[in-house]
């Protein structure tokens, strides 16, 4: 997909070193910025994180997603964290996105991420839609992932866990008496935000009689999607890609994104405009619309062919057209065309049937495949039609060009 990925560190809740990546566009800038919170004990990385961040980003939607306090590359200690300090570092990422960027427009859980998007949304007055991904109807729910040392954190006060194969976690008491405290129920009537909650049906690990109360609780506008054949984690690709494609689609609806208006231009005109980004245009001809940009090595985002790309391409098409004429006219079997152009400065000096003598000049490179039934005569006539082509006799005479202020 078009976008970029950046990684990123910024300070959480208790001064903790928090690792994120920034799912950016490529295509110029970001029209709308969400937060992607992940799932218990997961990570920022996860299969659904990756596809959804991608997703979004091709519809111009910059997500940050980051690895909580104690997960993945963040530092600090899981131990010492529990469902209120989740929600501090959402905000905190908030506030990062708010400083440096812009503030998030919309936020997406997965899981017990979920759960605390739809406690601190009310908390981000710039957030117009949530969104919740096999979330559960409570927090106290992810409870029952430990139920087999229960009796050993209330014994001792703290028990390690391992889950879905992750690093082995310790708990301690207080994470559980932290999650008692939460009723998420009471919360979703006032979220007063768009949600769409999306469940599988055959959720094992959250059922799905929490999207059932999730839905039931919230006001509308309210949506619900159901991920049937999907597990809880989204592990398959074209899951976690169904997914992406829908939330991108439904957060649209909420989200001011909406596309720059088409370039207009008459037939056998061409319109250029500046877009988005350092040197992105805009490009309408007639009725077609395209993109020029720059590679990223010269400062571009890549979001199309740089002009001298165009050049070549419009040297191609007319050199390819020109020989399919010819041959038609006359009668020859070609199969197929195949141009490839490449473009450079040389040395004049390397030219031996070039004018100029001092300095460098353009050059290039044109190899042309024929595929037919041709014999050797005809070939040579058709490389020798290619240099007839109208744009190949442009490139070779003077042009006059003339500017004025529109």
């Amino acid at each position: 997909m078009p976008s970029k990925r950046e990684s990123l560190k910024f300070t959480g809740s208790d001064g903790q070193e928090l690792a994120a990546r920034l799912q950016l566009p490529l295509s110029g800038k970001a029209k709308a910025y969400a937060i992607f919170a992940h799932c218990f004990s997961c990570g920022k990385d996860v299969v659904a994180a990756n596809r959804i961040s991608e997703a979004l980003a091709d519809l111009g939607i910059a997500v940050l997603r980051f690895d909580f306090t104690g997960l993945g590359q963040s530092k600090g200690d899981f131990a010492d964290t529990n469902f209120s300090t989740n929600l501090d570092d959402l905000e905190t990422a908030a506030d990062f996105l708010r400083s440096n960027y812009q503030a998030p427009a919309l936020l997406i859980g997965h899981s017990l991420g979920g759960a605390a998007v739809l406690e601190v949304a009310h908390k981000m007055p710039e957030v117009n839609a949530v969104v919740t991904i096999g979330a559960p109807a409570e927090p106290a729910h992810v409870s029952h992932l430990f139920d087999n040392v229960t009796n050993q954190i209330e014994s001792s006060g703290e028990a390690e866990i391992s889950l879905g194969g992750s690093r082995p976690l310790r708990i301690k008491k207080q994470f559980l008496r932290d999650l008692e405290k939460y009723d998420a129920k009471s919360a979703i009537p006032k979220l007063k935000r768009a949600l769409l909650v999306m469940h599988a049906p055959l959720d094992t690990i959250v059922g799905i009689e929490n999207a059932g109360q999730i839905f039931g609780a919230a006001k509308h506008p309210k949506s619900f999607i159901s991920l049937d054949g999907a597990d809880h984690l989204l592990t398959r690709r074209e899951d976690a890609a169904y997914a992406a494609e829908v939330i991108a689609g439904w957060a649209s609806k909420y989200l001011d994104i909406g596309e720059e208006a088409p370039l207009k231009a008459a037939q056998g005109e061409v319109v250029v405009k500046q877009a988005d980004g350092k040197f992105a245009q805009r490009i309408a001809a007639g009725p077609h619309a395209m993109r020029a940009d720059e590679p990223r090595a010269y400062g571009g985002d890549e979001s199309g062919p740089t002009p001298y790309d165009l050049v070549l391409a419009g040297l191609g098409a007319c050199t390819s057209m020109t020989i399919k004429m010819y041959a038609d006219r006359k009668g020859w079997p070609v199969d197929d065309i195949e141009v490839k152009l490449i473009h450079k400065k040389i040395h004049a000096s390397a030219c031996e049937t070039c004018e100029t003598e001092d300095g460098k000049i353009d050059h290039i490179h044109r190899s042309i495949h024929i595929e037919g039934d041709l014999s050797e005569e005809q070939r040579l006539k058709l490389l020798e039609i290619a240099d007839k082509c109208p744009v190949h006799r442009t490139l070779h005479s003077e042009v006059h060009i003339t500017t004025e202020e529109a």
